[in-house]
């Protein structure tokens, strides 16, 4: 039979958020696979990560496996591709040995998730391997319904912009008629709360973090003041509405 790789999203952080659907794949698989970020040198540091803290709700912790990723490595190629062969290859291992593994990522695998690289990686080592997916909940649908934010109303489009980019391309996208969202801005606030006043998208726009954890936080952009901010924060600034209720049909 043929190996199965799956993975599965498990929302932002609150457990309560994980699918029906999620938890059916965690459970059913044989062995699964949380990501931990590599310390200085290579361990994964003993803390667990945001994925495995949600997995563990739903699973015991001898069915959990962690593999370091190069989570953070942006500089160096060659060290970030390094990491992720080794990922590959402990999680091909693993699947030799076990016929189903799930791969659980904070969000949803589909959207800017370390599951496309591995599940590319894992394929050229197991032959015959079959790579399925399970939605999870975004930080942004997380973030809109704590904050009161609508992401889209009538015509108006969504943009999703990761800050790593660069500030130019938010401010691109900022210069847009919809709404706008950015992730991983921590590291570079100071852009974004520039970027908003430049672009006149301040007003209504909402930032959070550590969303559905006790450490959330979850503000307006007004009150960025340029210090650093947890790297996987997540901003929404709202499409300008006029007309009235459905003035965008």
């Amino acid at each position: 039979m043929s190996s199965r790789l799956v993975g599965v999203g498990v929302g932002p952080g609150d457990p309560e958020l994980v699918t029906v659907k999620g938890v059916g794949a965690l459970r059913a698989a044989e062995v699964v696979v949380v990501p931990v970020m590599a310390v200085a040198d290579g361990t994964d540091g003993g803390e667990p990560g945001r994925a495995e803290a949600t997995v563990l709700h739903y699973v015991s912790a001898e069915k959990v496996v962690r593999v370091v990723f190069a989570l953070n490595e942006r500089s160096d190629r060659t060290r970030r591709e390094a990491a992720w062969d080794a990922a590959g290859e402990r999680v091909a291992a693993l699947l030799r040995g076990h016929g189903s593994v799930a791969f659980a990522t904070i969000g949803d695998p589909n959207v800017y998730s370390t599951f496309t690289y591995l599940a590319q990686t894992v394929a050229e080592l197991v032959p015959g391997l079959v790579v399925e997916t399970v939605p999870g909940i975004t930080a942004m649908q997380d973030l809109a319904a704590r904050s009161g934010a609508v992401l889209t109303e009538g015509t108006e489009p969504l943009t999703l912009v990761p800050v790593t980019a660069g500030s130019r391309v938010l401010k691109e996208a900022l210069g847009g008629p919809g709404t706008v969202v950015a992730y991983k801005f921590g590291r570079q606030a100071r852009e974004v709360a520039e970027a908003l006043r430049e672009s006149g998208r301040l007003e209504g726009a909402v930032w959070g973090s550590a969303l559905g954890l006790a450490e959330e936080s979850i503000r307006p952009a007004g009150e960025l003041d340029g210090a650093p901010l947890p790297y996987l924060s997540t901003l929404i600034a709202p499409a300008r509405r006029e007309g009235g209720r459905g003035g965008k049909l």
